[in-house]
Parts: C-alpha cells; structure tokens; sequence
C-alpha cells in the first residue's frame, strides 16, 4: 500500500455549481444541494491504487460530531458505522481517470438529510489528514429524499430561481401589484444567509444543536422567520407603522430584498429601518430561496389579527358612525406573508400535510415566547385542525375569522349593528408560475364563503379550542341592503364619487337617518383622519331603491393621504322609528396612482471587468427614459431606481410630463426588471417597472 500524498485539489466549482444550480451565485467556490453528486479530482504525488487509503472528512459547525450529524468521515476503507450516526456521506471513484497519474476524480454525495451551511473538507491518506477547502451545501427541491422536494419544474423555477417577484397591495377590491426584487443569488448573500442563522438567539444559547437542527427545513423555517424581524435577537428588520421614519427608510421606498439584507450585514447585524409586511416577506423570501426552501409571497385581503384567540374580531364605532381605537382586534386591508414548501412528518401519521406552509416575518403575535409564526400547514387551516403546530389557530383567524360590529354610545352602551362571517379573508394572493399574472388561492386556504363546508371546518376549529358556537345570529340580515357603487375612477388627484345604492325589503316605508364618514386609513386598520363627516335624512319606500351620491374633493383628502395606505367610506344607517335597527357597510379604496413609464434606450449588454461569478465583464453604461404622466400639482422629486441610481429634479410643472434619463451599469445577461420608485411631497413611492434582455 503506497503512502499518497495530497498536491492539489479541483473542485470544479464552474461544473459543479451549475450542474446544482448554484452558477448564478458563483463560481469562485462550491455550493452544492444536498442528496446530489458532486465532482471532487484529487492530484496525487504517486499512482493511485484501488486498495490504498483515501478517506474524506466533512465537518460543519463549532462542534462536529457524527451523532449529531455535523462530521462525517467516509471513503476507502468504508468505515462502519452505528445506528446512532446521523448524515452519512459517500464517495465513488471514476474509473475513467488517470489512476495511474495519481489524478484521482471523486463522485461525493452528501446526504439528503444533510444539514445545511458551510462545510470544511479533508482527506486522509497514510501520510496524514490534508484540508482540501470549504464548500457550502443548500436544501435540494430537486431530489425526492429531500424534505423540500418539489416535484414540478416549473414551480421549481418560480419558487427557487426566480430573482424577481410581485408582492400584492392595496384592499380586497383595489388590488395592487408591486415588483420586488428578491436578489436570492447575488454572491454576497451566501455570507449574509449564513450570518443570520449563526447570530440567531438558538445557535447562542447551544450552537452543536442548532447545527445539527439545520438539516430539518421546519427548523430552519422557524429560525428565518424569527431573524427577519429584530423583536427578540439581532434580526434584520425593524418595523414601525407610523409616519416617523426620518432615522431610517420609509417602508414603501424599499424595492427590494437586497439592499436591506446588505445593510444589516454590513452594520454588525444592527436592525434595518424600516420595515411592514410586505418588507419581512419579501426579505424572508429571499433568504428561503437562497438556502434551497421553495417559497412564495402571499397576500391576505382583510386579513385579521386576532389578539385574544376566540376566531372573532369585534370592531367598534361612535354613534356617528366614526371608527374608534379602542379595539386590541383589528382587520388589516392586506397582510403578506411566505408560504414555504417541506414535508411535515412531525405532524399527526397518517394525515398528510406536506405541501406549503405559512410562515409569517411580521412581528405580531409571540409563538412559544418568540416573535415569529409557523410554519403552519395550509391544509390544516382549510380543515380547522387548530391543535397542531405551529400557530395554525392565529394563522385561520387571520383568513376566517368572524367579525362583530358594535356602536357605542357616549355613556359606554354598546348596540350591535352587524355580524358576518364573510368579511375577513378575500382573493388570498400570490404571482402566478411563469407569469405576472394574479393566482387567487383563497381556496386551499377555506372553502367556498357560504357553503356548509367552510362552516362545518370553521366550527371543527371551535370545537377543538373548546370556544363553542355560541355567536348571536344577525335576524335582521337582508330587511335593508346598502352597496357601494363607483362613478368615478379611483385614482391619486382626482375627485373621488361614488353611489351608495339603499334597498328596502321591508313591507312598509322606512326612514332612516343615514350617516355617512370617510377616513384615512393605515394598512393595518389603524384609522387615521377624519375627512368627510355628513348626516341626512332618507325616507326608503317599500320594495324600492334608493340612489345616495357620496363626493370626495381632492382637496379635502390630498394632504392626509400622503402617509396612508386607503380610505374608508362607512355608512350607518339608524331607523328612526326603531334605533335598534342599524345597518352598517362600508368600502376600503386604495388609490391608483399616477403611471410611469421607464423605455431602455438602446440596447443593454454587459462588457468585461473582473466579476465575482468568474466572467470577465466591463460595466455598460444604458440610458433609461423615465416619463411621468402629466398630473396637475407641483412638486419637487426624485427617481430612484433598484441599482441604486439617484435623480433630484426641480418641480413638474401644472399639466407638464416629465422625461427623465438615467443611466444604469448592467453586470448579469439574462431577463432583468428595472424599477423606477417616484418620491415627491405630494405622492409616496410610486413605482413603474420594464423588463429589460441583457444581451450576454
């Protein structure tokens, strides 16, 4: 038996990575997936023979060990192992190479169950145990032993690879997509992505063990969910859902995960301001993607948050029909969260549910002491089943909960007005595979609103936190019927108009006392300014229609729009004879805003300079024209688009457009999305997007 000698090590990181499509992040070094081969050519200073010793050694963490699944020593001779050894690698060697020459080409397989980070690699020959380098290993959705396989291609290529997104916006009626730039493969974000999980408040309080617990994709999507925000540990983001945001950045501003999560790392893991919803998911997204986790960004029209549990949200309102704060429940007009897709064996046998899983960023509620949620099996929410973990009873408040209205008087006397079950949980949103198109999937989160079904699995869910069913019906459900219907279009500047259509199906002639109030609204139902207060006098004739016009001037919503998110336009109506008789509705509007257009002006392509992938690439300076449609206010602005460009201009004139050139440096060939977002004093991040072919 020859005593080998070690000289050099190929780990074809060029090969390798793109064959584990990691290429896109680098080529400078090797990322690999789990429960797929790797290339490993190893030059030895003598000829190779089939009985000499060549074992690899992998270690991942502060404290390898093989029970543990963070070490594992494998190769010739095969070594035996007990039943308590976790992550088992293997090798093969290629007959095909040149033994002779003492060039030696390994095939490793790390295991399927491996877990995930940045690995040291040896090998040990009868001359002693050499290092060879690092290589870092991610969660494989190609590789069915994974426990985040995904079966199909397409929906591999959206939920892994995809580096650009929507996220939607706006209210269950104006919904809004926003680009969001998720940046999953920028090669700095294997550093970062590894940062977040090693300062996690688990991996400081036993370090072997968080480790060993990032083979588990349950595991590490919980741990993500908790870092995105910083309510507990050194995490990413700080959210805040007020106007005072001069110390840091206004959410709407952000475009992207990028930026956020590098200005994190770079500040010593010192929070990023600011952040809301749709800022977490996107950013988690980003971070599940980058480590292997297929994910998606959701969103959640009138979304509930349910603080005390019972799968009810009760509001209240003043006897003029104004929302008041007092209520810890609240009906948000979107909430976003990520879906994440793994199996789920920890759950009950027997019953499946693998597929997606709600996992939410957003610093809302504590789960298990810690501010994070899920991930909770979207099949279990559609069921009721509320007893299995993680947060399944909040997540299906958040989608299903009922809802109570109530008036309340001066003296503390409360009426009810209204009770539905139909109101929380609409067009549940995510992009669609392939496409910028919408796909609503309301229905695998409840069934049809109305069917015996969706009842049957709301009061399961009772049942089983022992609540009961013990909600009051609404007997005067249907006697009048207000609806809302628009005139006007709903956009930022314009005058807003709108028909509040009253149908009496009593037998006999009603009047009522109709108030009507239209306020400013935070996102997350906060309401904010009262700016349309007025109360009439209505007689409703039996069996017949009623139309009420409702007009709201620009001028007197314009300067209290600027920092929030909608309107909403309630009506009360009182009857006169009986006051117990109180009808309510109302409308949330989420104003359209001013379109931009961006138009590439010739054609983008990159050129040579040193690039960290292992191009050669030069930076190509492409102009980019920015119009903004014409618009009668005059404000001061800038252009800021994702690669960071910055443009402040004077003021656009009284019904002027504006062009604006800008120019951009184009590193990557490929399809990419250009984002424009629009600042001004009178208008808040408006943004306009245009896909861009980077020529290679």
């Amino acid at each position: 038996m020859a005593k080998i000698v070690i000289k050099n090590v190929d780990f074809h990181c060029k090969q390798n990575n793109a064959e584990h499509r990691t290429i896109e992040i680098t080529t400078k070094y090797l990322i690999v997936r789990r429960g797929q081969p790797f290339l490993l050519t190893l030059e030895m200073m003598e000829p190779f023979q089939d009985c000499d010793l060549l074992s690899l050694t992998v270690e991942t963490g502060s404290a390898p060990s093989e029970v543990l699944g963070t070490r594992c020593e494998f190769g010739n001779p095969s070594p035996m192992y007990s039943s308590n050894v976790k992550a088992i690698w293997k090798y093969s060697i290629d007959r095909r190479a040149n033994l002779q020459r003492g060039i030696v080409t390994l095939s490793v397989t790390p295991p399927a169950n491996a877990p995930v980070g940045k690995y040291l690699l040896s090998a040990s020959t009868l001359r002693g145990k050499t290092p060879l380098g690092t290589l870092v290993v991610l969660f494989n959705p190609w590789c069915p032993d994974d426990w985040v396989y995904l079966p199909d291609e397409r929906e591999r290529q959206e939920y892994v690879m995809n580096e650009d997104g929507l996220i939607y916006r706006g209210t269950s009626i104006y919904i809004q997509p926003m680009d969001w730039v998720f940046g999953q493969f920028e090669e700095d974000m294997v550093d970062i992505c590894l940062m977040l999980l090693d300062v996690n408040p688990k991996h400081l309080r036993d370090p072997a063990g968080d480790v060993s617990a990032r083979c588990n994709p349950i595991y590490v999507g919980r741990v993500v969910s908790a870092m995105i925000n910083c309510n507990d540990d050194r995490g990413v983001l700080m959210g805040r859902w007020h106007d005072d945001y001069n110390d840091g950045v206004r959410p709407t501003s952000w475009t992207g995960s990028i930026s956020i999560l590098r200005r994190w790392y770079q500040q010593n893991c010192q929070p990023v301001k600011y952040g809301q919803c749709w800022v977490f998911a996107g950013v988690m997204c980003t971070v599940m993607r980058f480590l292997g986790i297929p994910c998606r960004v959701v969103t959640n029209f009138k979304s509930a948050h349910d603080t005390n549990n019972n799968l009810t949200i009760e509001e209240y309102y003043d006897e003029h029909g104004l929302r008041t704060k007092e209520s810890t429940d609240s009906i948000w007009n979107f909430h976003v969260w990520v879906e994440g897709w793994m199996k789920r064996p920890d759950l009950n046998k027997g019953t499946s549910y693998d597929g997606w899983q709600v996992l939410d960023a957003t610093p809302q509620e504590k789960s298990k002491g810690v501010f994070c949620c899920g991930p909770a099996p979207v099949s279990a929410i559609l069921q009721g089943e509320v007893n299995l973990k993680y947060d399944v009873p909040f997540v299906l408040s958040e989608v299903n909960a009922d809802v109570v209205q109530w008036m309340v008087s001066a003296n503390g006397v409360k009426r009810k007005m209204h009770s539905d079950t139909m109101t929380v949980g609409q067009n549940i949103s995510t992009k669609a595979v392939g496409n910028n198109m919408r796909n609503d999937i309301t229905n695998t989160y409840k069934y049809r609103e109305g069917s015996s079904e969706e009842r049957a699995s709301f009061n399961h869910a009772l049942n089983k936190m022992k609540l009961g069913d013990d909600k009051e019906g609404d007997d005067k459900k249907g006697k009048v019927v207000m609806k809302f219907e628009e005139e006007s279009k709903m956009q930022d500047g314009q005058d807003i108009k709108l028909r509040l259509k009253l149908s009496n199906k009593h037998r006999t002639n009603k009047t009522k006392l109709i108030l009507v109030n239209a306020q400013t609204m935070r996102y997350n139902g906060r309401p904010m300014n009262t700016i349309l207060t007025t109360t009439q006098e209505k007689m409703l004739p039996s069996g017949q229609d009623v139309i009420l016009p409702i007009e709201i001037p620009f001028l007197s919503y314009s300067k209290f729009m600027v920092g929030c998110d909608s309107m909403k336009v309630s009506v009360v109506a009182i009857d006169k004879q009986q006051e117990d008789e109180i009808y309510h509705t109302e409308i949330d509007i989420a104003l359209e805003d001013p379109p931009i257009s961006i138009k590439v002006l010739s054609e983008a392509r990159p050129v040579p300079f040193n690039d960290h992938r292992g191009g050669i690439y030069k930076p190509s300076q492409r102009d980019a024209e920015i119009l903004l449609s014409d618009h009668h206010w005059m404000w001061p602005f800038r252009i800021r688009l994702h690669c960071e460009v910055n443009k402040n201009v004077g003021e656009l004139k009284p019904h002027a457009p504006l062009k604006l050139q800008v120019t951009t440096i184009p590193y990557r060939a490929g399809l990419k999305t250009l984002v424009a977002d629009f600042d001004c004093s009178a208008f808040r991040n408006i943004k306009g997007r245009c896909i861009v072919d980077i020529k290679p």
